[in-house]
């Protein structure tokens, strides 16, 4: 992954679930898709950007409170306070600052956090792609854009925009998770204190904000979802730039992702013809139509052979 050896200290000590499902998704090679209308598919590879909504305008606003609500329950049992135990140990207090630090960035996790949501692509859906996603989001014609993980996984902070899973999680489990980094800082007390207060807290802070805004009901299984997060009043992007859009009727603030290289500040993979496996266009009435359209977008935006990227679904809906 191509981070310093004391960033992945710390990912393994604060991070145990993230980073081991990083890891396994680095060692397999696993691709990330994004289901959306071809609407939005062709708006993406024209302007090529790629929008961040909203918390409180995703489809399921519960999503953020599920998360936060998990977490106030896994913080107040015994499982938070040995946490808070083995940390004010090494830094007296520091469990307090922590979590006062935590209470005033709540609002900002409600209503001025940015998120894309994508799936791990799993190779047998490769030409048919999945069909409860294609229920979910394929309205009248929809697209599933399968793209290479390479910036999902960059150690580079251009965008100020972070990758994790998402975590199908109860309070109970996360209440074990809780006793993991607990035990993962116990075993490793001399690099912890080593790192310092204030990079302690920051991480904590970090791994609690991230519990609360990419953690799901395990219901939700089976989408295998991932999510880029930003906050910009946490950490602003030059890169990153917020328009209003209309979304289903909607107005509303979105930040835009471009989907072109940094290679200044070392942000590779995420122009098209890098960053697009392949195209699956779901079930529609004019398939040959939108193969045909996409064909030419791809052409364009300098994709080799795209003949061999566009894939029609014939799974069908009922």
């Amino acid at each position: 992954m191509n981070f310093t050896p004391e960033q992945i200290q710390i990912m393994k000590i604060f991070f145990p679930y993230a980073y081991g499902r990083q890891v396994e998704a680095m060692d397999q090679d696993i691709r990330f898709v994004h289901y959306t209308s071809a609407e939005a598919a062709v708006n993406m590879l024209r302007t090529e950007e790629v929008w961040m909504r909203k918390t409180s305008c995703m489809d399921d606003f519960r999503e953020v409170e599920h998360g936060l609500d998990c977490l106030v329950a896994a913080d107040e049992s015994d499982a938070g306070q040995r946490l808070k135990d083995v940390l004010d140990d090494l830094f007296r207090g520091i469990s307090g600052d922590i979590d006062k630090m935590f209470q005033g960035w709540v609002p900002h996790f409600r209503d001025d956090t940015y998120i894309l949501c994508v799936s791990a692509h799993d190779p047998i859906e490769d030409i048919h792609g999945r069909l409860s996603m294609w229920r979910a989001y394929g309205q009248s014609t929809g697209v599933a854009l399968v793209m290479n993980n390479k910036p999902f996984f960059s150690p580079s902070t251009a965008l100020k925009a972070y990758t994790s899973p998402v975590a199908y999680m109860t309070s109970e489990e996360l209440k074990e998770e809780l006793v993991s980094i607990a035990t993962n800082i116990e075993n490793n007390s001399e690099f912890v204190q080593s790192i310092g207060r204030e990079t302690v807290t920051g991480t904590v802070f970090s791994a609690f904000r991230f519990a609360a805004l990419c953690m799901k009901h395990p219901g939700f299984l089976e989408e295998q979802e991932w999510r880029v997060v930003y906050c910009p009043k946490l950490e602003a992007s030059d890169h990153l730039k917020m328009e209003v859009e209309v979304i289903n009727g909607t107005p509303q603030p979105v930040y835009k992702i471009p989907l072109k290289n940094i290679p200044e500040e070392g942000h590779f993979g995420a122009a098209i013809p890098e960053l697009l496996d392949r195209i699956i266009i779901g079930p529609t009435q004019y398939p040959i139509a939108t193969y045909d359209a996409f064909h030419a977008m791809l052409s364009d935006a300098g994709v080799p052979n795209p003949d061999e990227r566009i894939f029609l679904s014939e799974i069908p809906i009922r």
